[in-house]
């Protein structure tokens, strides 16, 4: 006999996780199905160990700095082994954490691919389970590009699968995942060229972070190729390592790593959409409309798979928790607004940014009803260093119409990536440039900035 459920979850990611046990707070009966570890992208191979690997690149960027502050510190050994051990035991720890969770929350844990097999019915395997409401969230797998020799290289998956530091390493890609890597990379010690298409990374950013980060990469690295369109991966002639070949046939060369990092696909191709009639982009991804319901009134979707727009853990936790809300809590528009979502770059000094950035704000108000505010300086932590080893920090205040309301809040620079969440909360509730005018601010800080800008 079939096992009947009230939900049953595809995709033991964050937003499953968090869909399933919000569901089951409420009384249902629910199934959540994982081929793999439990957690998703962010767990495993994503956010959480991508920031123990920051933290300790931000370490080594401190003991740089130690001297300018009285230390003598002696040469120091990183050792990579050492580092990764610890960061996947830490991860193994979740994946446990997860696993008890779920027990706790009475949901039943099915192992293996879950695929749709029609309107109600899931298959696990040889099993097959029966919902009321059904949950897809698959996520997205790191892109490959198609070109000759892609192979040679591997993707950010792969990143935390390396067993030792390389020496010489080419990070393709110009987004987020892309500038992270290299980061962590060039400030742990290996030779590192970040490769992109265009002018630089982070296109789709305010033009102040932009510049403020190509400011910091001069200074602090890593090395920054533009213009460089890959079209094939070979090895080099000289026997010394890889090779990046450009379109226009522009050689990179003596790389003994290359890490593929442009982009994620949805992980949705043997999900069975077909056969239970849910709608599918052709590039993978599942419409959704603004309650997360697919074109099957009672399959929902959540988290990567729906959109390449806030592949962001919190998004898809949120949009499930609200989805599990209206289903079972009795909140009928319970719903996400995805907008003004705030997000971090743990780039070296971290981006974070929040609204609309200056060119989005004219498009959508005239330039006439867009006023910004906006500041460069270097923080105090570079007070003692050398005027050719300060990074500065940028910050801008996006305002629209007479009482100058804020829509876009942008930052660059050390502690961004803390301090933007409270300000983030201030936007959203419609705050005014009055409004943080009005608000005292904390010496000496960098966040003391936003409420003092003229």
């Amino acid at each position: 006999m079939d096992a009947c459920y009230d939900l049953i979850v595809i995709g033991g990611g964050s937003g499953g996780v968090a869909t399933a046990r919000r569901a089951a707070e409420y009384g249902a009966r629910v199934a959540l199905i994982e081929r793999e570890r439990l957690g998703g992208t962010c767990v495993n191979l994503g956010c959480v160990p991508k920031k123990i690997m920051w933290y300790a690149s931000e370490t080594a960027s401190s003991l740089e700095h130690a001297a300018e502050f009285g230390f003598s510190v002696a040469p120091h050994a990183f050792d990579w082994t050492t580092l990764k051990t610890r960061r996947d035991a830490f991860v193994a720890r979740l994946n446990e954490i997860h696993s008890t969770n779920l027990e706790r929350s009475g949901i039943d844990l099915y192992r293996g691919h879950g695929r749709l097999v029609g309107g109600n019915a899931v298959a696990v395997g040889e099993q097959q389970l029966r919902g009321t409401n059904i949950l897809l969230a698959p996520g997205a797998r790191p892109r490959r590009p198609q070109i000759r020799g892609a192979e040679h290289g591997i993707d950010s998956d792969g990143f935390f699968q390396l067993e030792q530091l390389p020496r010489r390493v080419a990070v393709v890609g110009a987004g987020y995942i892309a500038l992270e890597l290299a980061g962590v990379l060039h400030h742990l010690g290996a030779d590192t060229t970040l490769v992109v298409r265009h002018d630089g990374p982070l296109r789709t950013f305010d033009p102040l972070l932009r510049e403020a980060l190509l400011e910091a990469l001069a200074v602090s690295g890593p090395r920054l190729q533009t213009g460089f369109t890959s079209a094939a991966c070979e090895p080099d002639p000289s026997g010394n390592g890889l090779c990046l070949v450009s379109a226009n046939k522009e050689r990179l060369s003596g790389f003994d790593t290359v890490i593929w990092a442009i982009g994620r696909d949805p992980a949705t191709d043997d999900l069975g959409l077909a056969r239970a009639g849910v709608d599918c982009r052709p590039d993978g991804t599942i419409p959704v409309d603004a309650y997360q319901t697919t074109s099957v009134p009672h399959i929902f979707a959540v988290g990567d798979a729906i959109s390449p727009d806030h592949q962001l853990t919190p998004v898809a936790i949120a949009a499930g928790r609200r989805l599990a809300d209206r289903l079972f809590g009795g909140a009928d528009k319970r719903h996400l607004e995805y907008r003004d979502i705030p997000t971090v770059v743990f780039s070296h000094p971290p981006l974070g940014t929040v609204g609309l950035t200056e060119p989005e704000a004219v498009a959508h108000y005239g330039a006439d009803a867009v006023r910004c505010y906006q500041t460069r300086f270097a923080p105090m932590r570079y007070a003692l260093a050398p005027a050719e080893h300060k990074i500065r920090s940028a910050m801008k205040l996006v305002t629209v119409g007479a009482e100058e309301k804020i829509v876009g809040i942008h930052l660059c620079g050390d502690g961004a990536d803390e301090m933007l969440q409270g300000f983030a909360v201030a936007l959203r509730m419609g705050a005014t440039k009055r409004d943080f005018d009005e608000t005292v601010a904390i010496h000496p800080t960098s966040a003391e900035e936003l409420v003092t800008l003229r």
